[in-house]
C-alpha cells in the first residue's frame, strides 16, 4: 500500500498548509521511503539555506530518515533535535498495521535552550550554524516555541493523519461490503449475515462522519485565533479538536460507551463550533447524573447536533441555539436535541427517518439520522426508534430514548 491510495494529495497539502500556517512550523509529508509526496510549508530561512548546500541536505535527509524511523518504531509522534540544532518532530502514518510514509514539521527552537538538551539527538550532537557566521544569524531568527507547544501538534498531526487514513479505508471496506451484500442477497438462508455485515459497515461510516469541511474549518479558525491573539484559545480549540478525533478512533472496536462519554464529545464539538461561530451560537448541556452511566451505542448524539449547526443554525443570520438534555424516566434515558432553527415539515421528517431525502450539497446528515434510527432499532428494538418533533419557524426537536438495563443487541 502507498500513501497515494490513502490520501488525495491536494487534500493533504491543504491541511499541511494549515497546520502550519496555524502553529508556525514547518511541514512536509514522505512516502514510505522518505520521498516527498507534498510541497514544504513554511521552512525556515536558516533551514533553506542550509539544504542549499549538497552536503549539509544529505544529513538533513539523513537526520530526516532516522527520525522517521524511531516514530515508526514506537508508532507514535518523535520529537528530537535534528543535526542542526533545530526542533522537529516524525509522525507515522500507519494503515493496518503498514507504515505508509509520515510528516515531518518542526524547525522551531525551545524557549529554554535546556530544554532542547533533554530531547535525543538522532545524529549526534546538533551544530547550529556549522561555524558560519551567516548561517549563525539565521539560526538566532529562527522562531522559539514552548516544548509543550510542539507535543501538542505533533499529536494533532498524529491523530488527524490517521483519523484521514482510516476513513478512507473504511470507505474502501464499505465498497467491498457492498459488493459482497449483492451476492449474498440472492441466498435468503444467508439474510441475517448481510444485515450484520451492513450494520458494522454502517457504524465504521458514522464514525468517519466529520468530514472535511470541518476539518478545514476548524483549522482555519485555529490559523486566525493565532494571529489575534495568544496562544490560549487555540491551544483550547486544538485540543478540543484532538480530544473529538481521538474518541471517534479510540472506539473503533466498542461500540457501547456510556451517555456521559457521549455528552463529553458533543460538549467538545460544540466547543469549537461556538469558537468558529462566536456570538452566532449559544448551547446548553444538562445532564441528569441518574443517566450519566447508562449504556448506549457509540456516536448516537453528535450527528443530530451537527444536523442542527449545518440546517438550523448557519443558513440563518439570527442568533442561533441548541440545548442537549437528558433526564431519567420509567427506567429509560431520554435524551433531546433542540433548535430554534427553521424547522421541518411532517412530510420532511418522515423522508428523514426513512433515508429517502437527500439534502444538496456535501452535507448530507439525513444519512446520519436514519442510520441512528435504525441502530436504535437494531439494538433496543422497534419500540425505541428516533422521535423527531417540529414545526416550520419553531425549530426541532430530536429525542432518544435508551433503557437503562439492557444488553445492546437485536431485540
Amino acid at each position: 500500500m502507498k500513501i497515494t491510495d490513502v490520501y488525495d494529495i491536494e487534500v493533504l497539502q491543504k491541511i499541511q498548509d494549515a497546520f502550519s500556517d496555524a502553529t508556525g512550523f514547518a511541514a512536509v509529508t514522505v512516502d514510505e521511503k522518505g520521498k516527498p509526496v507534498t510541497e514544504t510549508s513554511n521552512f525556515t530561512p536558516y533551514c533553506n539555506a542550509i539544504r542549499s548546500d549538497e552536503k549539509r541536505r544529505a544529513r538533513c535527509l539523513y537526520s530526516d530518515t532516522v527520525g522517521s524511523q524511531q516514530a515508526i518504531d514506537t508508532n507514535a509522534p518523535m520529537i528530537y533535535k535534528c543535526h542542526a540544532g533545530l526542533v522537529d518532530m516524525g509522525v507515522p502514518i500507519v494503515v493496518n498495521g503498514e507504515y505508509v510514509g509520515g510528516i515531518l514539521a518542526g524547525q522551531i527552537r525551545t524557549e529554554d535552550p535546556e530544554e532542547m538538551d533533554t530531547l535525543p539527538s538522532v545524529t549526534g550532537k546538533g551544530h547550529p550554524g556549522y561555524g558560519d557566521p551567516e548561517l549563525e544569524k539565521l539560526y538566532t531568527q529562527t522562531e522559539k516555541t514552548d516544548l509543550e507547544k510542539v507535543k501538542a501538534g505533533a499529536e494533532l498531526l498524529h491523530t488527524i493523519s490517521n483519523y484521514l487514513a482510516e476513513r478512507t479505508m473504511v470507505e474502501k471496506m464499505q465498497e467491498q461490503l457492498h459488493k459482497k451484500n449483492l451476492q449474498l442477497m440472492e441466498e435468503v438462508k444467508l439474510r441475517s449475515e448481510v444485515e450484520a455485515t451492513l450494520m458494522e459497515a454502517e457504524l465504521k461510516a458514522l464514525q468517519a462522519q466529520i468530514n472535511p469541511h470541518f476539518l478545514f474549518n476548524v483549522l482555519n479558525t485555529i490559523g486566525r485565533l493565532a494571529l489575534l491573539e495568544n496562544a490560549e484559545r487555540t491551544q483550547e480549540m486544538i485540543y478540543s479538536f484532538a480530544d473529538m478525533l481521538r474518541y471517534t478512533l479510540k472506539k473503533e472496536d466498542n461500540h457501547i460507551v456510556t451517555i456521559l462519554e457521549e455528552m463529553d464529545h458533543a460538549k467538545n464539538y460544540l466547543t469549537i463550533q461556538k469558537t468558529r461561530l462566536g456570538d452566532r451560537l449559544e448551547y446548553e448541556l444538562d445532564i441528569d447524573p441518574r443517566t450519566e452511566g447508562i449504556l448506549c451505542p457509540f456516536m448516537i448524539i453528535q450527528p443530530f447536533v451537527e444536523n442542527a449547526l449545518n440546517h438550523a443554525i448557519e443558513p440563518s443570520s439570527q442568533l442561533g441555539k441548541i440545548a442537549i438534555r437528558s433526564r431519567y424516566e420509567n427506567g429509560n434515558a431520554l435524551i433531546t436535541i433542540e433548535d430554534n432553527g427553521v424547522g421541518m415539515t411532517q412530510e420532511l421528517i418522515e423522508k428523514v427517518l426513512s433515508g429517502e431525502y437527500r439534502s444538496k450539497g456535501f452535507k448530507n446528515t439525513g444519512i446520519g439520522i436514519n442510520n441512528a434510527d435504525q441502530r436504535l432499532q437494531y439494538c433496543y428494538g422497534s419500540e425505541y426508534r428516533l422521535k423527531i418533533e417540529s414545526e416550520l419557524t419553531k425549530g426541532t426537536k430530536i429525542i432518544v430514548r435508551i433503557p437503562e438495563d439492557s444488553s445492546i443487541g437485536r431485540k
